[in-house]
């Protein structure tokens, strides 16, 4: 006889291992994107490959929202078990296949084309596991550890960056970097099928939360288009919602994309008279970002910890100051960057995500009720997505060549007033009701 009810131990598992899945995914695909795809995918003069192999990670940016519209609907009509474990299906295969395609050499425009298509169909996936996993874990915990429970499905964040750059860095060490470039970069993707299954074990093991249950029960059927109650009738949580994430997406894609190119480009000026890299090893990189994740995994515990005593609101207040502020310092941190200065770059901009990234499990789910939760937290973490993380892949590049490594601080400082801005406007979500 199945379980009425899920144990605390099995959703903190179920959800941790799924986000650590999907984040594997994505964290291979942009380490591949920085180091690999310009040369296998692209057919253009080196630095037009590398911006065309960067703007490939805008893609899921845009693919995410139509995930959490999709996946929305049918977690907040039909529960959020299912959506889950379809949701790790689809990023799965998606990862496996690009692991699997022929290169540009072989196929010419249809490998990028080939590329372009498995990245979207990552994104859906992904749009759609983080606002079910943050459900699963919230509205099967106790109240009053609401913001604890919800820092494991974040956790799976800083596990999958540490995995996915652990497998290169292991990829690497055994067969060199011309191998890397040439196929065995493909080892990482194509492994994932092991992940795959793990997942699928844990999460159809689920049932879903008693307050999904009560609140359909108590509708007497479901909301039949959740997407159009999030827009007409909570359109102010949405907002607010969606510009309250855009700093952390802003700092994390200048920590995970462009401080990855600008280390490793070789040392020389743009047409402007600016730096555009320090000409440092890959093998380099990859350890420092192995070391940036134990920080993120570290203080999003203990932002959970924090946020059940002293509020969401104010923490992440205090938290998006912190990430503000710290755009100024990019230059110091960046211009003529010795590796030790590297390692405190990564390490305090990886912590302060870290104490950003972790209440938002806990406090976007509970902007919305139990028939939108899903949609709405859903919709304004990946629409954050496509205003933080995408543009922000983009804009980097150029506005360093442009502008220098002040532009690159400056773009931070402005997103982070404007995520201050939307937090101002917010109420305190900590002892609400689900």
């Amino acid at each position: 006889m199945q379980p009425t009810q899920n144990n605390l131990k099995q959703v903190i598992t179920a959800t941790m291992i799924g986000t650590t899945i999907e984040y594997f995914d994505n964290y291979i695909y942009a380490i591949a994107a920085v180091l690999i795809f310009n040369h296998q995918f692209f057919y253009a003069d080196p630095v037009s490959s590398q911006i065309a192999a960067l703007s490939t990670l805008a893609l899921t940016f845009i693919a995410r929202p139509l995930g959490a519209a999709l996946f929305g609907h049918f977690g907040d009509r039909f529960g959020r078990k299912n959506t889950l474990v379809v949701s790790l299906l689809l990023m799965g295969s998606a990862t496996v296949i690009i692991g699997l395609l022929p290169t540009y050499e072989h196929i010419g425009i249809w490998a990028t084309l080939l590329l372009c298509l498995c990245r979207i169909g990552q994104g859906i996936g992904l749009g759609g596991e983080w606002g079910g996993a943050a459900l699963v874990a919230i509205e099967n915990a106790p109240q009053h550890k609401r913001g604890w429970y919800g820092t494991f499905p974040q956790l799976g964040a800083p596990i999958g960056l540490l995995l996915a750059n652990g497998v290169f860095f292991v990829v690497n060490w055994l067969f060199g970097d011309q191998a890397l470039v040439e196929w065995a970069w493909r080892i990482p993707f194509i492994s994932s099928v092991i992940l795959i299954f793990i997942g699928l074990y844990v999460r159809l093991k689920l049932v879903e939360s008693p307050i999904f249950i009560t609140a359909i029960a108590q509708q007497k059927r479901a909301v039949n288009l959740p997407i159009k109650w999030v827009f007409s009738t909570y359109a102010k949580p949405f907002i607010l919602g969606m510009l309250l994430s855009v700093a952390g997406y802003v700092l994390f894609y200048i920590m995970i994309a462009f401080a990855q190119v600008y280390a490793k480009s070789p040392v020389g000026l743009s047409p402007a008279g600016y730096a555009t890299g320090l000409g440092l090893s890959s093998g380099t990189l990859t350890f420092l970002l192995m070391c940036s994740a134990f920080a993120l995994a570290l203080t999003i515990s203990l932002s959970g910890y924090y946020i059940d005593r002293i509020g969401r609101k104010q923490w992440m207040i205090i938290t998006t100051l912190g990430v503000t502020l710290f755009g100024l310092f990019i230059p110091f941190f960046l211009e003529n960057a010795t590796t030790l200065r590297l390692f405190f770059f990564f390490m305090i901009g990886m912590g302060l995500i870290g104490m950003g990234y972790g209440p938002l499990a806990s406090l976007l789910p509970e902007l919305f009720p139990t028939e939108v939760r899903y949609s709405g937290a859903s919709l304004a973490y990946n629409c954050a997505g496509i205003l933080g993380a995408s543009v922000a892949t983009l804009i980097t590049i150029p506005l360093n060549n442009h502008f220098g490594l002040w532009g690159v601080g400056i773009y931070l400082f402005v997103n982070g007033l404007l995520s201050l801005g939307a937090l101002w406007k917010i109420a305190e979500t900590k002892d609400s009701l689900l």
